[in-house]
Order: C-alpha cells, then structure tokens, then sequence
C-alpha cells in the first residue's frame, strides 16, 4: 500500500488553500496512494501563533467549521472519487459552540468514521493554543479503515507517550501525525526521533505530516517522514517546500515487529496506572 503525505503551506485565502488540498489529494491518486494526510490547521494561517484570551472575540472565531460541514463534504467527495482514506485537519467548532483541533477521518467510500480532537492543548510562544482549543473528549480512536486500521496524534499528543501507546493498544497498524513544526521550537532532529521511537516501541507506521511557510515570527519546517515498526525512516519530504512525499508501507509487517512479538508480551499493564498518575 502506499501512503501520501501532503506537505503545503497555507495562504491568506482559505478558499484558496482547499483548492490546494483537493488537488493534493489527486496528485496523491495519480502516484497511486490509498491514504492522504494533511498537516495540521492547513486551511489558515497559524493563526494560534498570537495570544487572544478569548478564543470567541478574536477574528479566527470565524474560521472553526463543524464536522461534518462544506470541508468534509468536499473531501469526502474526493475520497470516493479516487478511494482513498484521506485524514484531514481543521479548526472545528461543534454544536455547543466549543472549538478543538480536530482531525477528520474519512473513509475511501466517502464515509465520514469519525473525529479525533487534540487532547493536550500547550501555551507557549508562538504556540497559544490554550486561547483557541479545548481538550479533546474523543480520546485516541483507531479507525477501521479500508486502508488498514489507523490512529491520529495530532501534533503536540505526538510528545505524551501514554497516547501513543494508547493507540497501539487500539490496534493501529499506522498512526497519522499532522504537525505545525516550526524551526529552533525543539531541538534539531527531536521531532523525527521521537516518532521512531514510538514505532519502534508499539510497533505500527507512522507518518508525520508538517506544514511549510513563514508565518510571521514561525518558519515551518517541513521535512514529513515517514518511519516502520522497526523505527527506520521510509521516505522524508523536503525541508523548507511544498512536497508530496510517497511511501510504500506493508501494514502486515506490524504483527512480526520487535515490539508485537517482544514488548507486548512482557508488559505489566496492572503496575502503569499508578506510576504514570504519579502516585
């Protein structure tokens, strides 16, 4: 199976930028991909990157869409089109009014399978996230996918290893990573090595999809990868540029991992509670 990775910057002009993704999603058809991701908040400028306390009376209020809304009815669209698992990310606001970061997850018939929202929300600078995104309530879903069964960590959850075991406990064969990383936020590499590590230790795919561009005072940094059960990088975008990276994966490889047929078998999940509560 091949896997896309639509590493792009994002413009001034929301319309504009959906164009792009949709157009995206067929240059990832064209190379054969039966999954796309997206980076994170890739319909708008970084908008999280200025403090506003008040998430309601601040001009990015406007941008959060509902799932589903016009967004997830276009791509679902497109995912039948070409039957293609496509993950998307977006500001979304539900029915009550509150406002997450949340990932669409769209199957290759069209179907929407669900939502995944952020659950750990930062605030640091150029990172107010806190100003704009509730936790998420969805927890770490896995989907059961056409494609194969897939998990979202959305951007910071990537850092909580608890999560991303989380997912592997669900059953995710690849685990889909939108990102807004921006250069000197960590320090160089950390963002790649603690993915593969994190496949290596649970044992599934991963593909990390970055968002490019400078916005302000952040320069993002591109650079998507993809990496194996075993922890070793398949395929890495370009740094600094728009790029469409393709992978292919063999999801089977995930049973025959060192973490499935070692790691898993030795663990003493009675004893993790209390230590990870830090009682």
């Amino acid at each position: 199976m091949r896997i896309a990775l639509a590493q792009l910057s994002s413009l001034p002009d929301r319309e504009a930028n959906l164009e792009r993704a949709v157009a995206a999603v067929d240059a990832a058809a064209a190379q054969g991909a039966e999954v796309v991701v997206f980076p994170e908040i890739v319909l708008d400028r970084f908008f999280p990157a200025v403090r506003c306390g008040d998430a309601s009376r601040h001009p990015a209020a406007f941008l959060a869409e509902t799932i589903p809304g016009p967004t997830t009815e276009r791509l679902a669209a497109k995912a039948r089109q070409h039957r293609m698992v496509v993950v998307f990310n977006l500001y979304e606001r539900d029915a009550d009014g509150r406002t997450f970061d949340s990932s669409p997850v769209i199957d290759a018939d069209g179907t929407l399978l669900g939502v995944t929202r952020m659950v750990h929300i930062c605030d640091y600078p150029g990172f107010h996230e806190r100003d704009y995104y509730r936790p998420g309530d969805t927890g770490a879903p896995v989907y059961a996918t056409r494609a194969g069964r897939i998990g979202v960590a959305i951007c910071y959850d990537r850092h909580y290893p608890e999560y991303m075991r989380a997912l592997a406990a669900g059953g995710a064969e690849l685990v889909l990573i939108p990102q807004a990383g921006a250069l000197g936020e960590w320090p160089e590499g950390l963002f790649e090595a603690e993915v593969r590590t994190a496949a290596f230790q649970n044992g599934y795919f991963a593909a990390l999809c970055n968002r490019v561009g400078v916005e302000d005072q952040l320069t993002f940094a591109g650079e998507s990868f993809v990496v194996d059960p075993e922890g070793r990088v398949l395929a890495r975008g370009k740094r600094l540029e728009e790029d469409l990276v393709v992978a292919g994966v063999d999801l089977a490889r995930c049973a025959g991992s060192p973490a499935r047929r070692l790691f898993w078998p030795d663990r003493r999940p009675e004893l993790y509670p209390a230590w990870v509560s830090g009682r």
